[in-house]
């Protein structure tokens, strides 16, 4: 059964999930924000996370898949195709861990293992642009929402639930 944490506004969904798994939370735990203030994708790189935007991370169960890589390409596959599925839009994925729409950044996904004791678990973290408006001058040209793109508003725990319901149908079907 998976808990789900909602926050209006925290660091880092990521390394909140962390500390929450060491501290033995379980599977399927998830970390949602409204807003983060210092959301970051590989390398330490800033993740502009204002309000409107879906970003969560999830505690992922061990699985057959030990690769973070593999891992972070099969989230991108699943949220490019809620993209589609919801919004009759063409995601691309830029390995190995951005969905592009439009020749735009929509989506980055980071996966980091801790150590806890003699386990490893899996820490996967997604960042949507879903319901921002518009993005400052030096983003405008390199990121966009679905708001944006669809001129609609986007129920942001609909598509949170399809993306964790995929990613555990994914999941399945790989350990068997």
């Amino acid at each position: 059964m998976k808990k789900i944490f909602n926050f209006k506004k925290i660091k880092s969904t990521s390394e909140c999930a962390k500390e929450m798994a060491q501290n033995g939370a379980g599977e399927w735990t998830v970390v949602v924000a409204e807003e983060q203030t210092f959301g970051h994708g590989r390398k330490g790189e800033e993740w502009f996370s204002p309000l409107g935007g879906l970003y969560f991370s999830v505690i992922l169960p061990p699985s057959n898949i030990t690769d973070l890589q593999t891992l972070t390409i099969l989230t991108a596959f699943i949220v490019a195709k809620v993209i589609k599925e919801n919004f009759d839009l063409e995601p691309m994925i830029k390995l190995p861990n951005d969905v592009f729409v439009n020749g735009k950044k929509i989506c980055g996904i980071l996966t980091e293992n801790i150590i806890i004791g003699q386990k490893i678990k899996s820490v996967i973290g997604i960042g949507l642009n879903t319901n921002i408006e518009f993005f400052s001058e030096n983003l405008k040209n390199v990121a966009t929402s679905l708001k944006i793109e669809t001129i609609k508003s986007v129920d942001n725990n609909k598509i949170l639930e399809q993306i964790i319901s995929e990613l555990k149908n994914q999941l399945k079907i790989i350990s068997q």
